[in-house]
């Protein structure tokens, strides 16, 4: 059975429920793991993992984030606040009522979005097809084609949401299946620190013991109409005819018929263009060499060309960057004279800037990119000359 381990990120085949390779009891396993493609991640209670991250003396503590005072909203409850009853937009009064013990911090959200930037700058490392909900939520398209790293989409988001926790602090949920309403369904089955997966076999029979109002678009008003009706779960909607459903709520009943049957047809919708794509390596010691540099470049250009390939883009920037070994980053560019995908192009650009670099300074990473990007077409045209026959030129 296809199976994963979410905390090494082991992958493969196992009949077992622990990780061959670890001997954790993490390991996600499913018949379907390694075809789904449509992923919606959610960071947990993410205002208050933020304030925890800063301030390790909150960590144990129940942790409220919003506005004191009798008119002030709580934005978000920690999960051990949340065992006393404290919700998002519950009256901040009643909050403190449920759990006195609350410590209450005042939002940041020029930090929020600070680390909001950190997670989606991860997850565009392996899409460039990223929907952004808020700053804490984001559906991502991992599907052949359009993810940058040749590797299985479960894979992919085991490995995003370690590295959100060891790099920005926080964790997240994810969710894994064929379409957006089924990943953010769940993804919320699993909270916190959760992966979980809703196949095609089975969609219709995990919605069908759902309440209605898990159905993306029934609202409060829509459930209690329905519910005047004594229609209170899915599976009372999915013996429903389409008509039936239309008769009832005109456009949005034809889309309803769909969405119980684990049908949805929208698509993830980037937030915006991509407009780079790069690959870096940190090496595990700092290197001076400039051979052992040109090298590292080498297959920094090799790797960048399959991500483009795969992302069905071209690049008429070459951007290379170096972190020293003091942390020090440096940023060097160049213009090609037409847009490329080719590993060998962008090495030879972006040697002579390492070149320039390398005056017995310790590098500790090395990456190279391309912005200003075109479609894949418009790559690398022939040379005026190829397959004339003609002799190489004269060095």
């Amino acid at each position: 059975m296809p199976s994963i381990c979410r905390d090494c990120a082991w992958w493969g085949e196992t009949a077992g429920d622990r990780c061959p390779q670890c001997g954790s009891d993490r390991v996600l396993v499913h018949p379907e793991l390694f075809d789904l493609t449509i992923a919606h991640v959610d960071c947990d209670a993410f205002y208050a993992s933020v304030e925890k991250r800063d301030n390790p003396d909150l960590r144990d503590k129940p942790v409220i984030v919003g506005h004191p005072g009798r008119r002030g909203v709580v934005t978000t409850a920690c999960y051990i606040a949340r065992t006393f009853g404290p919700r998002s937009a519950m009256p901040m009064f009643k909050a403190l009522e449920l759990c006195p013990q609350a410590v209450v911090v005042r939002p940041d959200m020029v930090k929020y979005k600070r680390a909001s930037a950190e997670i989606r700058a991860l997850f565009r490392l392996a899409t460039a097809v990223l929907e952004p909900v808020s700053l804490d939520e984001a559906y991502l398209d991992l599907g052949p084609g359009i993810r940058l790293v040749d590797r299985p989409p479960a894979v992919l988001l085991v490995r995003l949401a370690r590295a959100i926790e060891r790099t920005v602090g926080v964790t997240v949920s994810v969710g894994l299946s064929y379409n957006k309403s089924l990943a953010k369904l769940a993804s919320d089955r699993d909270k916190p620190r959760g992966f979980a997966v809703i196949g095609r076999s089975e969609a219709v029979a995990v919605l069908a013991s759902l309440p209605v109002r898990a159905i993306h678009g029934v609202g409060q008003a829509t459930a209690q109409r329905l519910g005047a009706e004594g229609i209170t779960t899915v599976a009372q909607l999915q013996a429903l005819p389409e008509a039936a459903l239309v008769a009832r709520f005109g456009k949005f009943g034809r889309a309803l018929a769909h969405l119980v049957q684990g049908e949805d047809p929208r698509q993830v919708v980037p937030d915006r263009p991509c407009k780079s794509v790069s690959t870096e390596t940190t090496f595990v010691h700092d290197l001076s060499d400039g051979q052992a540099l040109s090298q590292a470049l080498e297959e920094q250009s090799r790797a960048l060309e399959g991500r483009l390939k795969r992302a069905g883009l071209a690049g008429e920037t070459v951007v290379l960057k170096l972190k020293t070994a003091t942390f020090q980053g440096i940023t060097r560019q160049t213009r090609l004279p037409c847009p490329t995908q080719r590993a060998d192009v962008l090495y030879a650009h972006a040697l002579p800037l390492l070149e320039r670099l390398v005056d017995g300074r310790s590098f500790r990473l090395i990456g190279i990119g391309v912005d200003h990007l075109v479609p894949a077409h418009q790559a690398d045209p022939p040379d005026l000359f190829d397959g004339m026959g003609l002799p190489p030129a004269e060095a």
